[in-house]
């Protein structure tokens, strides 16, 4: 009798203990880090979780989380390596390089640039303009696939002088016309020499 006594007082301590130890630890809660003390840490891991939670839709990722469209090498022309970086460059952002002739002003590139970005408008590409000096512009692509098409149309401009794309660089016309020009003058000159040297001998002859 009294040891089923002690046992129902152990049983009944033990419970005591146990809503005590409950009651304390709902009472002194694990306190919240202020937002204010986040540092880069905290704050990168707190976009992890948001990430994590939220169903982000692949459009909506930045350009360099977006998986890549796969390459159909069976579309791809050995002979033509530029079909291949087109393919790879599709969906991706790529700036093409384009300088203006003529030793222009800021103005003066900025109206001439502005004539190309709009005939690119008009044939459905979008591209955005960005004058970076007083002869040099940058158009990007958000799509740069299309980056050679537009160099193309770029380097039939009378004034343009040369277009990089992906570090190649493609004369203009305003470069190939410098270029026949100069090399007139030089077979021009070469002649007049020539000619002079034919006298110069006709007349030590005589």
């Amino acid at each position: 009798m009294a040891s089923s006594i002690r046992w129902r007082c152990v049983s009944v301590l033990l419970f005591v203990v146990f809503i005590l130890s409950v009651h304390c630890s709902n009472s002194n809660p694990k306190k919240k880090k202020d937002i204010r003390d986040y540092n880069d840490a905290d704050m990168a891991k707190l976009l992890e979780q948001w990430e994590k939670d939220d169903d982000i839709e692949e459009g909506d990722l930045p350009e360099h989380r977006r998986p890549s469209p796969p390459i159909d090498f069976s579309k791809v022309d050995p002979s033509k390596p530029q079909d291949l970086l087109k393919m790879s460059k599709k969906g991706k952002t790529v700036m093409v390089f384009a300088t203006v002739s003529g030793n222009p002003t800021e103005k003066e590139t900025e109206d001439v640039t502005s004539l190309w970005q709009g005939s690119l408008f008009n044939a459905n590409f979008d591209v955005q303009r960005f004058v970076v000096g007083s002869n040099r512009v940058i158009f990007m692509l958000r799509d740069g696939s299309y980056a050679w098409e537009i160099k193309d149309f770029l380097t039939l401009q009378e004034r343009c002088e040369d277009v990089t794309v992906e570090g190649q660089v493609f004369p203009g016309k305003a470069a190939n016309k410098a270029n026949k020009e100069k090399a007139q003058n030089e077979t021009k000159k070469k002649k007049d020499k020539n000619a002079a040297n034919r006298v110069n001998k006709s007349k030590q002859d005589l």
